[in-house]
This record gives C-alpha cells, structure tokens and sequence, in this order.
C-alpha cells in the first residue's frame, strides 16, 4: 500500500476503476468492511484520513479525536487498500474556505437539528474528496443514515460522476452498533445502550408483522430506551432518500435513533423497506479490534 499526501499524487496512483473510501481514521471492522467492499468491486482502492475540522463544532471534541496514523495504515492495508490518502490541513484547506457546500433539505432535522453545522462540513469535505480524487465509487456506512442521504444527493446535484455504495451496519455480537465511543461505556452502561439496538428491532419486527404507522414504529423503538432510563435525543422514521421524517412507512426509510447513555452519546437505525424488510447490520462473532487495540470517541 502507497501512503499519498496531496490530491495529485492520489490520482496519478489510481487505475482502473476507483473506488474511494472516506475516513477520520481510528479504524474499527466497520471501516474495515468498507475497504473490503470496495476491493471487491474496483480496480484501485483508494482510502482517505482527514480528521475534518469543520464537522466539528466544540473546538475540544475537535482536539480528543483519537489518532493513530499507523495503526490505521497497517488495518487499511490488511484489508486491501491500494492508497492511503493521508493529507495535511494545509492540503485540504490551503485557504479558510470561502466556498460552503450545504444541503438543507437533507439537513434540518435529525443530526442537523442537534449538531449545527456538522452536516455541512460533511458537505465541503466529501465534496473536496470527490472533485480530487475523482473516484467511480464512494463506499460509506448505514450506520450514519442522514449522512449516507446527504452524501448520495451531494454527488447527484453536483453531477459528480460518482456512484454511492451503502454498506450495512457492523454490530457487535450483543447487537450495539459498532462505534470507538463504545469502549467509553461503563459496564451499567453498556447494558443500557442495548436499548438501542433492541428498540430498532422491534420496530423492524412490527414492520415485518405489517405496521406502517410512522408514530407506532418510533414509539415500539423508543419503549426499550424508556424502560431502562435512556434518554432519547429523538427517535424518528425518515425517508431513505430525503432524511426528513414521514409519518407512514410507504417508501424506503429508515429508523434512527440518537441517546446519551451517561455522557456517551450513540446513534443507530434500522433500514426499513414497504414490503416490511429490514436491514439490521451485521453482527461481530467476537470481540471488535477496538477492545485490544486502543480506545477512541
């Protein structure tokens, strides 16, 4: 695997068809699945790690991201990765950028509603990616539904010759969504956060059973926070495309969910079909890397 810095040197790097992976590092399987998706499906497996500074609105979150360049490097080049586009700020932004890219349709309620600013900083920065590096394929995870909306729309508007792969969501064997803020649960916690995930099982379980009411899904996901004492940020069903809320399931959508387990805050859904399909991710059959290999938020 090639370690590349600046955009130029990326493309001139890549054959065949390309596919691109975007990252902020601190690898865990979930990461990893995206990069081995993408191995199946191109030529050139390109890799980017940019901790994006504009996605983050608490200059302190900003400065504990955790880093650790070559951890990540030998997990992204184990799983397939031809180049690790690692840039410096300086590559990404030479300038304070006066160009802003924001999607607020895509953007107002959900993530938008309760991290001002994240969504579009999500924007700029995966816009820069897809201009320089000029990528076939985009692989991104479910994990972050409204995120994977937005980036898909992004690359339809701006007529960027680009196709967004989704990849399903990486569990844990106990159905916790997989996230490096999991190994900061306290063993109580831990036990709460299962709320999540069960809560968006039963919705899909109701689903699957022929409810379509927008209200009963969320209030079948939101009972399992309620019973163990997790407050909910929201509990919402949005259509898949579009990321805003829709009050029957009569289109592809998804049912997400953002808690605060202690100080821990988590997300996680379930992508929901008409037909009463559901996709729940899939599950670890052991421990996740992150537990043996370091810790992250």
């Amino acid at each position: 695997m090639r370690i590349a810095p600046t955009f130029a040197a990326t493309r001139a790097a890549c054959r065949g068809t390309v596919g691109l992976v975007p990252t902020m590092g601190f690898f865990h399987e979930g990461h990893l699945a995206l990069i081995e998706t993408a191995r199946e499906q191109a030529d050139t497996v390109v890799v980017s790690l940019f901790v994006n500074p504009l996605q983050f609105n608490d200059p302190a979150d900003l400065a504990r991201y955790p880093r650790d360049f070559d951890r990540d490097a030998s997990l992204a080049e184990s799983a397939g990765a031809d180049l690790l586009f690692a840039p410096p700020p300086e590559e990404m932004y030479p300038e304070p950028p006066a160009v802003r890219v924001s999607l607020p349709a895509l953007s107002a309620e959900l993530e938008g509603a309760h991290r001002p600013g994240h969504l579009d900083g999500v924007a700029v920065v995966v816009a820069k990616l897809y201009a320089g590096l000029q990528p076939h394929l985009a692989f991104f995870g479910r994990k972050d539904a409204q995120q994977l909306a937005l980036v898909t729309r992004l690359a339809a508007d701006l007529s960027f010759p680009i196709r967004v792969v989704g990849c399903p969501t990486l569990r844990e064997a106990d159905g916790l969504a997989l996230s490096s803020r999991n190994v900061f649960l306290t063993p109580e916690g831990r036990v709460s956060a299962r709320a999540l995930s069960r809560g968006l099982f039963a919705a899909a379980d109701a689903a699957a059973a022929g409810e379509r009411s927008g209200a009963a899904l969320e209030g079948a996901a939101a009972a399992e926070l309620e019973a163990v004492g997790v407050s909910a940020e929201y509990v919402a069903m949005a259509a898949a495309a579009e990321a805003v809320r829709i009050p029957r399931l009569d289109r592809p959508a998804f049912l997400a969910v953002a808690a605060r387990v202690g100080a821990i805050r988590l997300i996680d859904n379930v992508f929901l079909w008409p037909d009463g399909r559901a996709d729940r991710g899939r599950f670890l059959e052991r421990p996740s890397l992150l537990y043996s290999k370091g810790k992250g938020c």
